[in-house]
């Protein structure tokens, strides 16, 4: 039986990832915060063995040694947040807790069991995001630790070619899931937590991104097209180095890509409510 230790389990596209693995055989385990999540993920499926991993805690990345296989098949790197709001109102710390979860964390999982991987000859898998690709205004936080992650990935990539280990990004766009659900709470919640003066300098622009947000949740993916994705690069004889998600993610970043950033940045402009004065 094939073994994946999957981060960030408890909801959205991990716990749908760890119970598409488990009924397809994979012996999942499966990265979550709060045990609860954990038992009613393997409550589903008996494949699935639950894991108190919180990627920050040094300490419980080092008990992996306890849980894991010695030779483990593959890891999904697939736990992140959002923090959120104009780059000018983000406090340092703000930024350390986006870096150290998104960067940091993420990072040290994979060391922690590279080892066990090069013995196998098995496979590693970051969900990273078209945000990684194009930042947009309220989300500047965000897009740099995407940034930041894939460039890491790619030199990573090339470093681990001695052992055979393929490494992929999954790059989905706006998903359906209960990050993308909370979309418009999260904004809500950033503008509680401006000043006064912020929130007289920002309030339009956050007005702006909550009917852009509400915009986007309609046309958010299914879950199953992220998890597709994923499982293609973990069962695929040559794996991609990235995976698009979905045509509009393609046709999203070929755009991107032939668009001047005066164009691009207009275009962003208009689409967040954001006007030159």
């Amino acid at each position: 039986m094939k073994s994946v230790l999957v981060t960030g389990a408890g909801r959205g596209i991990g716990k749908a990832l760890s119970l598409r693995l488990a009924e397809k055989g994979w012996r999942v385990y499966a990265g979550v915060r709060k045990i609860a999540d954990g038992e009613a993920l393997a409550a589903e499926h008996s494949a699935i063995v639950p894991i108190v991993l919180d990627i920050t805690d040094a300490g419980q990345i080092a008990a992996l040694d306890e849980v894991l296989p010695a030779e483990l098949d593959a890891v999904v790197n697939n736990a992140g947040i959002v923090v959120d709001g104009p780059v000018e109102t983000l406090t340092v710390d703000d930024l350390r807790r986006q870096f150290e979860v998104n960067v940091f964390g993420t990072i040290a999982v994979t060391q922690a069991v590279l080892p066990r991987l090069r013995t196998n000859k098995g496979r590693i898998v970051f969900v990273s995001s078209l945000s990684g690709r194009i930042s947009t205004p309220g989300t500047g936080a965000y897009n740099s630790s995407k940034f930041a992650l894939e460039g890491m990935v790619d030199a990573l990539r090339i470093e681990l070619r001695p052992w055979g280990i393929p490494v992929s990004m999954v790059e989905p766009g706006p998903t359906e899931t209960d990050m993308w659900g909370g979309a418009l709470d999260m904004v809500d919640a950033g503008l509680e937590r401006l000043t006064p003066a912020q929130r007289e300098l920002y309030g339009p622009q956050l007005a702006g991104m909550r009917k852009m947000a509400a915009q986007v949740q309609k046309i958010a993916a299914p879950v199953k097209t992220v998890v597709d994705d994923v499982e293609r690069a973990l069962t695929a004889r040559k794996p991609k180095a990235r995976y698009v998600v979905g045509l509009a993610g393609k046709a999203q970043v070929v755009a991107a890509s032939f668009t001047p950033t005066p164009v691009l940045d207009t275009l962003l402009s208009f689409a967040s409510g954001i006007k030159r004065r």
